[in-house]
C-alpha cells in the first residue's frame, strides 16, 4: 500500500472559507506516490454569526449647556445655529468579544467632540467635522451585555446630544452541568416513549429545562443511538435554524453507537435530532454543559496528553477496570491542565473489553450518573469525546457499566475555566471534506491530510469538528493533531514530514463507520493534520461545527 498525504489548504473568501487545490509534497520516510487535492465546493461556507445592533437618531436626547461650568452657557440663537444636531447608532459584533460602532452624527458644519462610554468603565474620545460617521472599535474583557453611550458636543455652542444602545457580546462561555440525561425515548424521558420516526426530528427542550437557564445559545450533549434496524445517521441542529447536509453521529443495522455534539440551541430553546434513516431508531441525550453570552468559563485547547492508560497503570491501578467498578484520577494540575478547571475536554477509549457495556464519565464525589459516554462491544476499541465537569477536588471518576473488564484511555485536549479567554462561535454546520467525493480516491494508509483552518478565522484558538471514517480496509485508528509546519511551508514545497502522533481520536475494525467529536488546537501554526493510522485506505469526512476566538 503505497503512502499518500493529501494537502488541503483553507483561505477567507467572501462567503466564507475555501479548501484550495495545493501540489502534495511527500517528506520523510514515508513519502510514495503523491497527487493534489480536489477542491470542495466551499462557497457555502459560514462565518460565525454576527449581530447588528441598532438605536435610530430619532432617540437622541438634547441637553442645553449647564450654567456655572467653565464656559459660559450659549445664547439661545448660537444654540440653534445647529438645531439638527443627532447622532444615530449600529453596533455589530466582530468576534467573541469584539464590537464596531458606527455612529451617524448629523450635524450643521462644525466641529464636534465624540465621547463614547462602552459600559465597562472604558471611554474612548474622537473628533467629527460635522454630519459624518464615526467608527470605533472595541474589545471586552468579559463577555456580558453592555450600555454603549454616545455623546456628541458642538464645541461652539456647547450643546450635547447622547444615544445609547445595548449590546451583548457574541461569544459564549461554558458552564458544567450534570451530566443528566434529558432524553430517552425508550422509557418517555424528554420526548414521547417511542422511537423516532425516519426521517423526523426528536425536538428537545434545552433552555429552562431543569437548572438550565432560557436564553442559552449552545448545549454540549452525548447522543446515542441505539435500536437501530438499518443504517443511517443522526443530524443535531437549532430549532428553527435551517437542517444542515452535515452529521454527528452514524450508525449501522444492530449497533449502539454515541457520539458528543455541541449544537447551537433554537430561540425557542429546543433542539433538533434528526433520524436520517429509512427505520425508526430510539435516541438518548445526556447534557453535560451549557453556553451563554454571560461570563463563565472559556476554553483552553491542548495537544492531546495521556492522562490514564490501565494497561501501563498511568494515571490509576495497573489492570483492567472490572465490571461495576469504578476509579478517579487528578486533572486539575496534572498535565497542563489549570487547577482552576471547571470541566475538561476529554477523548475516552475502551480497549481490551471483555463483554459488552458501557463507561460513564462523572466529576468525582457524586453518585454515578444514568449517563454514558462511551458504549462497547466484546474484543473492539471504541474511543469518545467527553466534556465532564471537575469534582470539587480536582477529579474526575471513571465507572465500567458492564459485567466484565476492560482497559480504559483517557487523553485530555482542553480544559474550560474562568481564567480562559477563549470564547465559543458557532457557525452553521459545514462539510470541509468528504474524501469520498475526490476524484483522486481515499485517504491512503500512514497518509495524512493537513488543513490550515486557522487562516481562515483569525484569533481562533481551537475549533470544534466531527469526524467520520467510513469504507475502512483495515485495522487502525484517527489521530488529530496541530502540524509544524505553516501554511506557507506546504505552498513553497519546503514543508518537512511532522511527527506521527501517538493519541486516537477514534478507532475501527475493517469495514466500520465510525464518528467522534474533535476539538483540536491550532498550535503554532494554525495547521491541523488528520493521520490514518492504519495501512489500509479510509475515507475521511470533516464536519466544521464552531470555533474558540480570543478576541
Amino acid at each position: 500500500m503505497s503512502h499518500r498525504r493529501i494537502a488541503a489548504s483553507a483561505a477567507v473568501l467572501a462567503a466564507g472559507i475555501s479548501l484550495v487545490p495545493v501540489v502534495a509534497h511527500a517528506a520523510g520516510p514515508a513519502a510514495g506516490k503523491t497527487h493534489g487535492v480536489a477542491a470542495p465546493d466551499m462557497s457555502k461556507a459560514a462565518a460565525p454569526k454576527f449581530t447588528t445592533f441598532t438605536s435610530p437618531a430619532g432617540r437622541s436626547a438634547r441637553q442645553a449647556p449647564a450654567a456655572g461650568g467653565s464656559k459660559a452657557p450659549a445664547a439661545p440663537q448660537a444654540a440653534e445655529t445647529n438645531p439638527a444636531l443627532a447622532v444615530g447608532l449600529h453596533a455589530t459584533t466582530t468576534t467573541g468579544r469584539g464590537l464596531e460602532l458606527k455612529a451617524d452624527i448629523t450635524s450643521a458644519p462644525t466641529t464636534l467632540s465624540v465621547h463614547v462610554d462602552w459600559g465597562d468603565n472604558k471611554t474612548t474620545n474622537d473628533y467629527a467635522a460635522g454630519a459624518q460617521t464615526v467608527t470605533e472599535s472595541h474589545t471586552y474583557d468579559q463577555l456580558g451585555t453592555y450600555t454603549v453611550k454616545v455623546s456628541v458636543t458642538d464645541q461652539a455652542t456647547q450643546t450635547v446630544v447622547s444615544n445609547d444602545i445595548v449590546v451583548t457580546t457574541e461569544g459564549s462561555n461554558y458552564t458544567p452541568y450534570g451530566p443528566t440525561r434529558l432524553l430517552d425515548t425508550r422509557d418517555g424521558t424528554g420526548a414521547p416513549a417511542a422511537k423516532v420516526a425516519p426521517y423526523s426530528s426528536a425536538h428537545l427542550k434545552i433552555g429552562g429545562n431543569g437548572g438550565i437557564p432560557a436564553g442559552v445559545t449552545a448545549v454540549v450533549l452525548n447522543v446515542t443511538a441505539t435500536n437501530t434496524t438499518s443504517e443511517g445517521h443522526v443530524t443535531a441542529f437549532a430549532d428553527g435554524d435551517e437542517q444542515p447536509k452535515t452529521s454527528n453521529l452514524n450508525f449501522g443495522r444492530g449497533q449502539t453507537v454515541p457520539n458528543l455534539v455541541i449544537v447551537p440551541v433554537g430561540e425557542n430553546g429546543y433542539v433538533n435530532l434528526y433520524n436520517g434513516s429509512w427505520e425508526s431508531v430510539d435516541l438518548v441525550a445526556d447534557v453535560a454543559g451549557y453556553f451563554t453570552h454571560t461570563a463563565a468559563s472559556g476554553y483552553t485547547p491542548m495537544s492531546p496528553v495521556r492522562l490514564v492508560d490501565t494497561r501501563s497503570g498511568l494515571g490509576t491501578t495497573k489492570g483492567q477496570v472490572p465490571g461495576q467498578g469504578t476509579f478517579s484520577t487528578q486533572v486539575n494540575g496534572v498535565s497542563g491542565v489549570s487547577a482552576g478547571a471547571t470541566a475538561v475536554a476529554l477523548n475516552v477509549t475502551v480497549t481490551n473489553p471483555k463483554g459488552s457495556g458501557h463507561l460513564t464519565v462523572y466529576p468525582s464525589g457524586q453518585q454515578p450518573p444514568t449517563a454514558s459516554n462511551v458504549n462497547f462491544t466484546p474484543a473492539k476499541t471504541i474511543a469518545n469525546s467527553v466534556i465532564v465537569p471537575v469534582g470539587p477536588d480536582g477529579k474526575i471518576s471513571v465507572r465500567n457499566g458492564g459485567w466484565d473488564p476492560a482497559d480504559v484511555i483517557v487523553d485530555v485536549v482542553g480544559y474550560y475555566s474562568p481564567y480562559s479567554a477563549n470564547a465559543y462561535l458557532p457557525v452553521q454546520p459545514f462539510r470541509l471534506l468528504d474524501t469520498r467525493e475526490w476524484v483522486y480516491g481515499p485517504l491512503g494508509g500512514r497518509g495524512y491530510v493537513h488543513m490550515p483552518l486557522a487562516s481562515g478565522y483569525p484569533h481562533t484558538k481551537g475549533f470544534a469538528l466531527n469526524t467520520t471514517v467510513t469504507n475502512t480496509r483495515d485495522t487502525g485508528f484517527l489521530s488529530v493533531a496541530p502540524d509544524p509546519n505553516t501554511k506557507e511551508d506546504y505552498e513553497n514545497h519546503t514543508n518537512t514530514w511532522p511527527p506521527t502522533p501517538t493519541s486516537s481520536t477514534l478507532n475501527w475494525t475493517y469495514g466500520d463507520t465510525v464518528p467522534n467529536l474533535v476539538q483540536t488546537s491550532t498550535g503554532s501554526t494554525g495547521v491541523i493534520d488528520y493521520w490514518n493510522q492504519s495501512d489500509g485506505d479510509i475515507d475521511l469526512v470533516v464536519d466544521l461545527f464552531g470555533v474558540y476566538t480570543d478576541n
